[in-house]
């Protein structure tokens, strides 16, 4: 587990936080990290190449929309994801189990909902037919893409993410959330872990199988929702196991983020890596950090691009606005990305309005280069040993628009 991760340096005033490095067959991730999720091998609107450009150390894409299409079996013709998207550095998948549950039931509106007065253990969206089954066994699903039906196990994760052939992959776990009951809660924590145990099997009979293949390093994924008890409850399960690293997944509300992280490293070895799963906001990355996390990824940065919010060091703000129509100066004073090096709020602006692609490239690219970098200047306050004059300039800063 050593030769895998290694801390480099401790964060003063923390009993986690930390800055080290981890160590693929494709290279190492220094932490501290943001890894831009890549869904289907690529990072929507932009190449590898560029993702390369802005700093990013590795990327991770989705077992289950991989599995979809082109199907996990071309990838392994390929040659592996990296060399399919043409990617040389480190890559991650993660198992599915997010993706089946999350499509399956509307996820997105079920967060929309009032949680605290409903509870239920057969939730669906409203407006949405369920396409997803648990059972013990593992999950039985309709695709989003053409309703045709299919089976994931943690077996079958596993087998897809093998043949993906990523550096770092998932365990099969169940992504619950928040409106689910106590009791399911509770059923769901022993299911991931019996699931957990089954992972380890079979990507050990799938590493002997294949020797030759470069090794693949597995990491268990914490659940429990905001239970202290069920937190602790997988975290000690899965370090029993011997995951090479953990996630920390589930459902949660962004405010308890740095209690429930608590719960969670006491109960974790701190020799193994931690990854927190879907978490890309300036503040939540401070926190995390600050709480021991090691690595990141998030949809956020591309996907609120796509939408015209771009990311600033006074906050976020909404290109179309009417006030950067003339405003002929860069997307972020000091962003040394591509975007602000060349283009302007105007120019962005247009983009944009005239619904022209590019402006989607642009936005893009600036976005996952604020976000990278934060995360590198974070990794570097650590090492320098002013991180917290380093997160109270930065959040000033950004907390201060509209005042």
């Amino acid at each position: 587990m050593n030769e895998f991760f290694r801390v480099s340096a401790r964060l003063e005033g923390s009993r986690f936080g930390r800055a080290g490095v981890i160590s693929t067959p494709h290279g190492e991730i220094r932490t501290p990290a943001f890894i831009p999720v890549g869904t289907k091998a690529t990072v929507k609107s932009v190449t590898p190449e560029t993702v390369q450009s802005l700093g990013a150390q590795a990327v991770l894409a989705n077992a289950y929309h991989l599995y979809l299409q082109p199907g996990s079996e071309l990838i392994e013709q390929a040659g592996g994801l990296g060399r399919f998207m043409n990617w040389s550095g480190p890559t991650f998948t993660d198992s599915g189990g997010f993706q089946v549950l999350s499509l399956g039931v509307g996820f997105k509106k079920i967060l929309a909902m009032d949680t605290a007065s409903l509870r239920s253990d057969d939730i669906v969206a409203p407006g949405k037919d369920r396409l997803a089954r648990v059972d013990d066994d593992g999950v039985t699903f309709k695709s989003h893409l053409d309703g045709s039906s299919h089976r994931f196990t943690p077996e079958v994760s596993m087998r897809v993410q093998h043949q993906i052939g990523a550096d770092i992959i998932f365990a099969f776990d169940e992504c619950t959330t928040l409106v689910n009951t106590r009791e399911y809660q509770e059923r769901s924590v022993d299911r991931t872990q019996r699931w957990a145990v089954r992972c380890v099997a079979e990507l050990e009979r799938l590493t002997a199988r294949d020797p030759d293949r470069p090794p693949q390093a597995l990491m268990g994924v914490v659940q429990g929702a905001q239970y202290e008890d069920l937190r602790r409850r997988s975290a000690r399960g899965l370090a029993e196991l011997p995951f090479a690293g953990f996630g920390i997944g589930g459902a949660l509300e962004k405010e308890n983020l740095a209690t429930i992280l608590t719960w969670v490293m006491e109960e974790l070895p701190e020799q193994r890596p931690r990854h927190l799963l879907g978490i890309g906001e300036p503040d939540d990355l401070f926190r995390a950090v600050e709480h021991g996390v090691d690595t990141f990824d998030c949809v956020t940065p591309s996907r609120v691009a796509r939408n015209a919010t771009l990311f600033s060091s006074r906050g976020r703000y909404n290109i179309p606005g009417a006030a950067n129509r003339t405003d002929f100066g860069p997307l972020d004073e000091g962003c040394d990305c591509y975007t602000c090096t060349h283009y302007s709020k105007a120019y962005l602006h247009h983009l944009f309005k005239a619904k022209e692609t590019l402006g989607l490239t642009l936005a893009t690219i600036h976005n996952e280069r604020f976000i990278v970098g934060l995360v590198d200047r974070i990794r570097d306050s650590i090492i320098a040993g002013d991180f917290h004059e380093f997160r109270e300039d930065f959040l000033g800063r950004y907390r201060s628009r509209g005042r």
